[in-house]
């Protein structure tokens, strides 16, 4: 009997600019429960286009992994024991545990001992964000969710206010496209058709980036500067601008402030400075500069890589400026995307209770866990969903240290037994997108995304928001936001008068799925200045450009880059087999032939990268993708896979950057050595 299988229109809920709506093939070949069997692009879908990325499509593999956690779980023995013991709980015996412990929490040591972390496993507005509101409402210190995209979002604030982008239907009308500090072909997949009109119309594509990446090799060129100097290539840039009058003189006067401080800041970075500071020639940064200044329309996507050192939230903001100074703002197709977020404009007041949030609560940032979690921050109990600490957080040995401390009551809500849940002492089996109903925005695009659930949850899994509803109940929490079921959070989201939303309400997006902002034709969010106090773009106070403290030295003499692998999405897709085959089996360490020459490194063999907080073993590959003085590892692998059990960020620190408190994984100095050498 042939079985009868169906297709479904869903968001992807996962932490990527595409936001992709995928069309996903649900059945029970076997006679069982309904499952996920088959993804690939909703071809309908002006973005998506009927194609999903490399990654994406075996979520199928992931969702019905031998291994998904399907009922709740409490460890029996240690949590430092190489192997965790589970028996299996009801519902009910597991939350009127955890529920008495917070309780009794609350009463003795109060809410400031209670500790979520969370980040970007779901973009859901219900499962991700809307979860927090239990602990706001208990008062419970405020995370903040630096790990990823604060840098970036606190630099472009400053000049812009509002994040909003190019819409990439319009990249093609660009004439130069700039790929800034991003590998968009593995990371904004969806972008690439738009890229390819473009350099089909006769556009020329130049990436910038300290290694030769996909996106570098796709480029008709490559700048391969010193990692961090991003400031630097870009005052440089400016210098060339305005030396040259390749400004838009009437779009400085009418639409920004600052530019007589940004020009005199601009003025020492003659060509020759800025090829010593960034390890590029003085003619390419002239040629550079030369293209940008007289080709309109210039569009330049920047990624979050360059906001990963010590001054990150410099280099984007300089980098973020340029087209101001050339006026491509006003162009259809010019100008800058690091995101398009801004522009959901939704009624975002009570989404995770923000309105019960204490002023004075107690803030956490998450790049600082491993600080947290030693006994005297004071928590007696982490609650972790939609993240994977253990593998993803700087200085990840000690998180892994204090998730295993004996008085803290860890619980992981989880759809794959991840290493933080193996630390757990509960580990509550969460949802996956297709099986329960969540409302997406997307970073990359101007779509609204709405999933209905598409099947039953296997065994008795949950989604986040019934879990922490179900321990509100049990707390005697009574504020009726945290109780909201989807429908309700949709109804509030969209109470708003702003022209972006009209026309779409509950009823329109559940018909359709998925629905386009109401933007205005030709929409050019800057042409006429930005939403910041004044007004204007901000182009002061002017950006300089500063060398890290964490110099490179004889001790630590490389410099480690922990870029995206093209097969990983974070730590998403770690246990799937083949994915860490396409990936080589194993995390490799990119080394450049002179220093493999100098260190004594050969191609394949193991070697010990050390940093001042810790070490990792991985196999080396000598390649020229690479440059001198610096070390590359793509992909956040789990240690599982490691050869030593260690994720690589065992080695990366908890320093923050300039601006928005962000994660400095690209600022690591190391030391690789011969294993056993």
């Amino acid at each position: 009997m042939t079985a009868v299988t169906r297709d479904v229109l869903l968001t992807c809920p996962l932490d990527c600019p595409d936001a992709c709506r995928l069309k996903v093939t649900v059945g029970a070949p076997d006679g069982g429960p309904q499952r996920m069997l088959k993804v690939t692009g909703d071809p309908a879908h002006p973005v998506t286009k009927g194609f999903a990325c490399v990654k994406t499509v075996h979520y199928p593999a992931r969702a019905n992994h031998p291994e998904r956690p399907l009922y709740p779980l409490r460890r029996v023995n240690a949590k430092t024991a190489a192997r965790p013991v589970w028996e299996r709980v009801t519902w009910d015996d597991a939350l009127d545990d955890i529920a008495a412990r917070m309780r009794a929490l609350l009463d003795t040591r109060g809410p400031s001992s209670i500790l979520r972390y969370t980040y970007a496993g779901t973009m859901g507005l219900m499962e991700g964000h809307h979860a927090h509101a239990l602990f706001r409402v208990l008062g419970a210190p405020e995370l903040d969710e630096t790990i990823c995209a604060s840098a970036g979002t606190a630099a472009w604030t400053l000049g812009y206010g509002t994040r909003y982008g190019v819409d990439p239907a319009d990249v093609a009308h660009a004439r130069l496209i700039v790929l800034w500090g991003i590998n968009s072909l593995s990371t904004n997949s969806h972008l690439t058709p738009h890229l390819t009109a473009a350099r089909k119309a006769g556009a020329r594509i130049v990436c910038v980036d300290p290694y030769r990446n996909r996106t570098a090799a796709f480029a008709d060129e490559h700048l391969k500067l010193i990692p961090g100097t991003d400031a630097a290539l870009a005052l440089g840039v400016m210098h060339e601008l305005f030396a040259h009058g390749w400004t838009d003189d009437a779009y400085l006067a009418h639409a920004t402030l600052g530019a007589d401080e940004l020009r005199a800041a601009a003025a020492e970075w003659t060509p020759e400075r800025t090829a010593e500071v960034t390890g590029l020639d003085a003619d390419t940064v002239r040629a550079f500069a030369r293209a940008i200044g007289t080709t309109r329309p210039t569009y330049i996507r920047v990624g979050y890589g360059m906001t990963r050192h010590e001054t990150g939230g410099t280099n984007l903001r300089a980098v973020t400026l340029i087209p101001a100074l050339t006026g491509d703002w006003r162009h259809r197709g010019g100008g800058c995307t690091l995101s398009t977020s801004g522009a959901f404009k939704l009624n975002r007041t009570r989404l995770g209770a923000q309105h019960r949030r204490p002023a004075d609560v107690p803030h956490v940032n998450m790049n600082e866990l491993a600080t947290a979690l030693r006994p005297e921050g004071g928590f007696g109990a982490a609650f972790i969903y939609n993240c994977n600490p253990a593998v993803v957080a700087p200085d990840s040995a000690r998180v892994r240290a204090g998730l295993q401390r004996d008085d803290l009551l860890v619980v992981v809500l989880e759809q794959a037994l991840t290493e933080t849940a193996r630390l757990a002492d509960y580990v509550l089996p969460a949802t996956t997108f297709a099986e329960h109903p969540d409302l997406y925005t997307s970073y990359g695009h101007h779509y609204l995304g709405y999933n209905a659930q598409a099947i039953d949850a296997p065994g008795e899994a949950r989604p986040n928001s019934w879990v922490f509803q179900q321990l509100a109940r049990r707390l005697g929490v009574t504020e009726p936001s945290v109780y909201w079921s989807l429908d309700e959070l949709m109804a509030e989201l969209l109470t708003t008068d702003h022209a972006h939303l009209s026309g779409i309400t509950p009823e329109r997006l559940k018909a359709e799925g998925s629905v386009k902002l109401s933007l205005p034709d030709g929409f050019l969010p800057y042409a006429h200045g930005a939403e910041t106090p004044s007004g204007k773009v901000q182009l002061s106070p002017a950006p300089q450009y500063r060398a890290p403290d964490a110099v490179l030295n004889a001790d630590y003499p490389l410099r480690l880059l922990t870029p995206p692998a093209h097969h990983f999405l974070n730590s998403t897709y770690g246990n799937l087999p083949n994915l860490t085959r396409a990936e080589g089996s194993e995390p490799h360490v990119m080394i450049h032939p002179a220093d493999a020459e100098a260190y004594g490194l050969e191609d394949g063999a193991p070697a010990t990268l050390s940093s001042e907080v810790g070490q990792a073993c991985r196999r080396v590959k000598v390649t020229d993708a690479v440059q001198p003085g610096v070390a590359v590892l793509e992909g956040t692998w789990w240690g599982l896979n490691a050869p030593d059990g260690e994720s690589i960020n065992a080695i990366t620190t908890q320093t923050l950057t300039d601006l928005g408190g962000g994660s400095t994984f690209h600022n690591t100095r190391v030391r690789v050595e011969r294993t056993g050498g």
